[in-house]
């Protein structure tokens, strides 16, 4: 029986999705799930979900939970992890929100990208020699933001066997299917570049290329108000992006810095971020309550989380093909030696293997850069416990530089920095 450790089970969203994909993979209908979390209420309540989900599912697994990490990681072959550390909306939202730096998640880059770095990275690479040192053949399937810099940070440091996990990939594939009016399972993407910044370099379905149905239905009023960031960016660099509108309006410096702009792009819908930033409950977790509760049996329906799919190839060496983030060794040869891309990898029982793109096109790999920039000055505050390189890294930020001077920035880190108060002490 082989034992997958999710830390951060609390982490309602998560947990709901990958118990799901794991109660209905046959192969994994019988492995030992070790729930870990250090917010001890969340832990009981995912716990009872869970086990509430196999005896709805009828599957076999064992369900264990534990706020003791070690004892979680004692004979893993597999890690999730899915943590949270000290975030606060008021604070990674809020203060930049007062300099004018209008976010919309503030988790992967920008100012709350960066503080998220600086409190949960140094967590992971504790994870990480714990892993080292108690379960070092595990492989570990990384799904914490922000990505790019944790799984770059992991790389550097680390001799751990990880991959970062996303689904913005699959999501992506299945709406633009939609689009264009061809079935979500006919349908083929070459996609790479960064996490929540990868290009459909090419979508077909049966060999035929499916672009130019893309750009006939961006013509459609209806289906433009849908995506209209990301058709936006098509329309002017040639790609179809993977993350979300909302998402990727706060990784460039075009669509948030003016109200109107904002206006413009339908872009004041209430996220579920900002509903927690205006004081209101977790709407995942009451949920987990809500249903057990109920007499109601859990739905159960598979996810497009690719967790399932890799240790289901990497138990059974039926190959699979996920896109990953991994360290760019020679993947994208026009971004940046070592830092952290996402591309396509074939998963069978030796393990995971990113394929090579080559060149992204040039408009393209800029865009990544201009987030590789942010994310490296990010990795080396980390590892270094430096200030200094933290504010440079706000400093290079897309968005923060369209709406602010460099002594605006500067102002506006040092009172996030304050208001963080002990949470940073590692940092000089």
């Amino acid at each position: 029986m082989s034992k997958i450790a999710i830390i951060g089970a609390g982490s309602v969203t998560f947990t709901r999705r990958l118990l799901q994909d794991i109660v209905t993979t046959d192969v994994l209908k019988e492995t030992k799930v070790m729930l870990m979390d250090i917010n001890s209420e969340r832990l009981e309540v995912a716990e009872a979900w869970v086990k509430r989900l196999v005896s709805d599912a009828g599957s076999s697994n064992v369900i264990e939970a534990t706020t003791n990490r070690r004892k979680a990681l004692e004979g893993a072959d597999y890690v999730i992890t899915t943590i949270r550390k000290g975030d606060d909306l008021q604070i990674d939202y809020g203060i930049p929100m007062k300099y004018g730096v209008d976010q919309s998640v503030a988790d992967t880059i920008g100012p709350g990208g960066v503080f998220k770095a600086l409190r949960t990275v140094p967590d992971l690479l504790d994870i990480c020699t714990d892993i080292e040192e108690i379960c070092p053949d595990a492989i570990l399937l990384q799904y914490t933001n922000p990505m790019a810099i944790a799984c770059w940070s992991i790389a550097d440091v680390t001799s751990v066997r990880a991959v970062g996990l996303c689904h913005s990939v699959q999501y992506t594939t299945e709406v633009l299917a939609e689009y264009v009016g061809a079935s979500k399972e006919n349908v083929s993407a070459w996609v790479a570049g960064i996490n929540h910044m990868a290009w459909f370099l090419r979508f077909e379905s049966d060999g035929q290329d499916l672009y130019p149905k893309l750009w006939k239905a961006m013509e459609d009023p209806e289906i433009y108000a849908r995506d209209e960031v990301r058709f936006d960016v098509m329309r002017h660099f040639g790609s179809f992006v993977t993350e979300s509108t909302q998402h990727m309006s706060e990784y460039v410096p075009y669509y948030r810095k003016r109200p109107e702009l904002k206006k413009e792009f339908n872009l004041d819908k209430i996220t579920p971020e900002l509903q927690m930033f205006e004081g209101r409950a977790d709407p995942h977790f009451e949920r987990f309550r809500e249903e057990i509760a109920s007499d109601t049996p859990i739905k159960v329906e598979k996810s497009v989380e690719y967790a399932s799919r890799i240790i289901s190839a990497v138990e059974t060496g039926i190959p699979t093909v996920i896109n990953g983030n991994v360290p760019n060794d020679g993947l994208i040869t026009n971004l940046g030696e070592g830092s952290c891309v996402e591309v396509p990898c074939v998963v069978d029982k030796l393990g995971i293997h990113p394929m090579v793109i080559g060149q992204l096109p040039s408009q393209l790999a800029a865009l990544c850069r201009s987030n590789i920039a942010v994310q490296e000055l990010a990795v080396q505050a980390v590892i270094d416990g430096s200030k200094e390189a933290a504010k440079y890294a706000v400093m290079m930020d897309p968005l923060t530089a369209a709406v602010l001077s460099l002594r605006e920035i500067s102002d506006m880190f040092d009172e996030m920095w304050d208001a963080h108060g002990d949470s940073l002490s590692i940092y000089e």
